[in-house]
């Protein structure tokens, strides 16, 4: 990865901001922008430091890092509101988990006759060291979302205000998921860096969670990190 490529997906990530703005902030002629991205041309030190401080990144991230996941599989990152949830979750600890848990809540919707049910996911983090070393295994959260009118007893039920998450959407992420998904998060953290956003990792909030879904026969995963209101 080249330090043009790097600086293109730095400035695009920042509100997709234009080379003219850029040259701008930089004190320098959009071709400047132009070559640099180009690569037939290095800033100076002095105008290298300025760049690392604007995009919140270091100078070797900027030179000699690979920021970019140049994939068209990634589209619409965004600041998105999150309207206040109620909901029921299950936890699996396996080699596979992720299956299981996301079925699991699905039967459990279906039970309650919830039709169509919205299902988000996270990873589960509280492994012991032997379960991940030596068995090489991972957990995953379900969760099924709840209706107005569903109010079940038989399994704790949770809540979160309304809640504002950056979000970055993959399309048909289990093409090559050990590779789209991990880098969609990575990107999404860019994002929140490069745009001055802060993380929550308040309790009582989810720190972030995926959603897959169905569109014109295509699948689509939403990835969701927590971010302070500013």
């Amino acid at each position: 990865m080249s330090f043009g490529q790097n600086l293109q997906f730095l400035r695009k990530m920042r509100n997709k901001m234009t080379q003219e703005e850029l040259a701008e902030k930089m004190d320098v002629s959009r071709q400047t922008i132009s070559k640099w991205e180009l690569d037939a041309a290095l800033p100076e030190m002095e105008k290298a430091i300025s760049l690392s401080k604007l995009f919140s990144c270091s100078l070797d991230e900027l030179m000699l890092s690979e920021m970019a996941c140049d994939s068209e599989s990634y589209t619409d990152i965004r600041v998105e509101e999150v309207s206040a949830l109620r909901y029921v979750k299950y936890a699996v600890i396996s080699k596979e988990p992720e299956d299981d848990a996301i079925n699991h809540m699905k039967a459990w919707a279906e039970s309650f006759g919830i039709k169509n049910p919205e299902i988000i996911g996270w990873d589960f983090p509280y492994l012991s060291q032997e379960q991940i070393n030596v068995y090489h295994m991972h957990g995953y959260e379900a969760a099924c979302i709840l209706p107005k009118d569903i109010n079940p007893l038989d399994i704790p039920v949770m809540e979160q205000e309304k809640q504002l998450y950056a979000v970055i959407t993959i399309k048909e992420p289990f093409d090559a998921p050990f590779v789209l998904i991990p880098n969609a998060y990575k990107t999404l953290g860019y994002y929140i860096e490069i745009n001055g956003m802060k993380w929550i990792g308040q309790k009582g909030i989810l720190p972030c969670f995926e959603k897959t879904y169905e569109k014109n026969g295509i699948v689509y995963m939403d990835i969701y990190i927590a971010i302070e209101d500013r």
